[in-house]
């Protein structure tokens, strides 16, 4: 199909600006097909009017019907094939294996949702049945259960065209909540979501979900992305992305007359902490933590941006074996060129700071569209005053912070920021020694790891992807796997209310066959 550039407001498509945008391959600087016109404010209107209508009919369509509608999304995205591969290739610099495998994981997400909700469980379905004999009072028959929060905005990331943009894990998770999805579309990789999109929407027709299920416009984020999230209709906004840009998001939210949530994933350095039994074998380490550092031109939201160890002559050692492995390192192309641009300027920045020192640098020149990878060093002490080095440098870099003893470590991780991830590095008997450091990392981050690299986000129920502040917004939730459904609902109890109108998930027969807490003991069992 022909890239025509036009937005999906429902299920039609819209072009009435006289605004429009050209994507241009980093490394030609030749325009790609495809001139897409940005969103006028009544063509953003008219999408929030259709989602709004929509929502009202698509919150009644049953947990299978939803599923079959993601299952029918995921076929449809297949059925795109090379066209979708070779799309995204053009747009981001990213080879195809990795763009395959990112397709895989987008469906595999969205027929994980499907799976979800074919359960039925996860609504968490609560029933106390009248007590009307109690005394001194008697009680209400109380039934609860979790309902869809409304429309839902979603900004799509730059650095995963497939898995966080139109189709990703926070549509899905909201289109599997029984929200209408709107999408901003990432001004990078356009192509790419309009041929998402057009999949949405031929499975939106197939499935016979109202218009306005899903639409999908372009635009800059400082108007049509502002318009959408202070609109009084949008209930709940995902994001993944800078954290200047999460938290512009954030503030216009919570400056409406009636504020919403902004689940918004941001900026995370990763601190890897290394024990001093973690040195045994310097040049493996070295050879490991090189890979995860550069992998995807460090332009992975877990990339490890930070070491800390304790100073020794094995610390010395690695930190040779480490230089060995970046100097051979090749530049890369990274996603686009406003993103080279920001490394370029963040590394150059980081490294003027006082007290730090390059470790190594690739020997092979960057061109102007490549990222050249960079680590460097600082002792604990700059590094505890100087709130710069904790600010993120999107790319292939890294900062080893040398600390003198584990006093001064512990000291260190006391004063990071939140973060995604967090990652010892030890043996099971020395971690054991030092639980008070563990306990310390732990409330700085949303997924702890041992003995690994941060880099590899499984897609499954127990995946946590969000952290304190400001990774994300919002600890308390994750924006991958089953969990992610989480942001777009909310508790709603139903008092003493008739059978025909009650949800299916409470009423007494338990038709649905799902896990229920009756009477506060979890079971399958009808009333």
């Amino acid at each position: 199909m022909s890239i025509h550039g036009k937005n999906f407001i429902g299920n039609k498509l819209s072009a009435t600006s006289n605004k429009s945008s050209k994507i241009y391959d980093i490394n030609s600087e030749d325009a790609l097909d495809g001139d897409f016109y940005h969103a006028t404010s009544d063509e953003v209107n008219t999408a929030l009017q259709l989602a709004n209508k929509a929502f009202i009919v698509y919150k009644q369509k049953t947990q299978k019907q939803r599923a079959d509608f993601l299952d029918s999304i995921a076929d449809e995205i297949m059925n795109l094939g090379d066209e979708l591969i070779v799309r995204t290739m053009n747009e981001s610099n990213l080879p195809r294996p990795r763009i395959e495998g990112e397709r895989g994981r987008t469906i595999g997400q969205i027929k994980m949702f499907a799976t979800l909700l074919r359960d039925g469980s996860w609504v968490e379905a609560s029933i106390d049945t009248a007590m009307p004999e109690r005394t001194p009072l008697a009680r209400n028959d109380l039934r609860k259960m979790l309902r869809p929060l409304g429309v839902v905005s979603v900004f799509e990331a730059s650095n995963f065209p497939l898995a966080f943009a139109c189709a990703g894990g926070d549509t899905a998770s909201a289109l599997a909540a029984g929200c209408p999805v709107i999408v901003k579309a990432h001004s990078s990789h356009s192509g790419t979501s309009e041929l998402i999109a057009s999949a949405i929407i031929k499975a939106v027709k197939k499935c016979d979900m109202p218009s306005g299920t899903f639409s999908m416009v372009h635009g800059n984020g400082r108007s049509v992305g502002q318009q959408i999230v202070m609109d009084e209709r949008v209930k709940a906004v995902g994001f993944t992305g800078s954290t200047q840009g999460g938290m512009n998001l954030f503030d216009i939210a919570n400056k409406r007359k009636t504020p919403i949530p902004v689940f918004a994933e941001m900026g995370s350095i990763n601190p890897c902490v290394f024990l001093p039994s973690s040195l045994k074998n310097t040049k493996k380490l070295a050879s490991v933590y090189a890979f995860s550092i550069t992998l995807g031109v460090g332009q992975f939201c877990t990339n490890p941006g930070l070491i800390l160890a304790i100073k020794s002559s094995k610390l010395e050692e690695f930190k040779n074996d480490l230089a060995k492995e970046i100097i051979n390192l090749k530049p890369a192309a990274m996603l686009s060129s406003g993103i080279q641009e920001a490394y370029e300027t963040n590394k150059e920045e980081a490294i003027k700071q006082h007290g730090i020192t390059v470790i190594a640098q690739a020997l092979e020149e960057n061109t102007i569209a490549q990222g050249r990878p960079l680590v460097a060093s600082v002792n604990a002490s700059e590094f505890m005053k100087n709130n710069k080095f904790q600010e993120e440098v999107f790319g292939p870099y890294s900062l080893l912070v040398e600390c003198d003893d584990i006093n001064e470590l512990d000291k260190v991780v006391s004063c990071l920021d939140g973060q995604l991830t967090a990652t010892v590095m030890g043996s099971n008997s020395e971690i054991a020694e030092h639980i008070n450091l563990i306990s310390n990392l732990e409330n700085k981050c949303g997924r702890l790891l041992f003995n690994s690299v941060p880099t590899g986000v499984e897609v499954c129920h127990s995946m946590q992807h969000g952290g304190p502040f400001p990774a994300s917004t919002d600890s308390r939730f994750t924006s991958v796997g089953t969990g992610a459904i989480k942001r777009f609902v909310r508790p709603v109890c139903f008092q003493d209310c008739p059978s025909k109108i009650l949800p299916q998930e409470l009423k007494d027969e338990n038709s649905l066959n799902i896990f229920r807490l009756l009477n506060g003991e979890y079971t399958k069992n009808s009333i």
